[in-house]
């Protein structure tokens, strides 16, 4: 049974930090790639920043040159670190797990709010 355990989050000041984590497991193929996506009520879940197996990365570009995204998949292991935060960036963010095959998997959610 795969399962994602997020970590991080939580109440950070306009124009500080956070770093969230997400580490899978019960997986049984290779991870293809794994990322982070968030979401605020009446909106649809939107694109933060993913990373491949090959270290390719692709970013929302409201969060270009402030977030970081990084991984470890020896660790089954992803990391967003955002700088810069703005209030805007308040929103509640899923960890995405892609495997080599069948369907991809969501964490339950960790809340980032900026106070602003």
């Amino acid at each position: 049974q795969v399962q994602l355990e997020e970590s991080g989050g939580g109440l950070v000041q306009a124009g500080g930090s956070l770093r969230l984590s997400c580490t899978a497991s019960g997986i049984s193929y290779s991870i293809n790639a794994m990322g982070w996506y968030r979401q605020v009520p009446g909106k649809q879940r939107e694109l933060v920043a993913t990373i491949t197996a090959d270290g390719a990365t692709n970013y929302a570009d409201s969060v270009k040159g402030r977030f970081a995204i990084s991984r470890d998949f020896a660790r089954n292991t992803v990391v967003l670190q955002g700088n810069s935060l703005k209030p805007e960036d308040t929103a509640v963010y899923y960890c995405l797990l892609a495997l080599a095959a069948g369907r991809p998997y969501w964490g339950q959610g960790t809340q980032v709010t900026v106070s602003s």
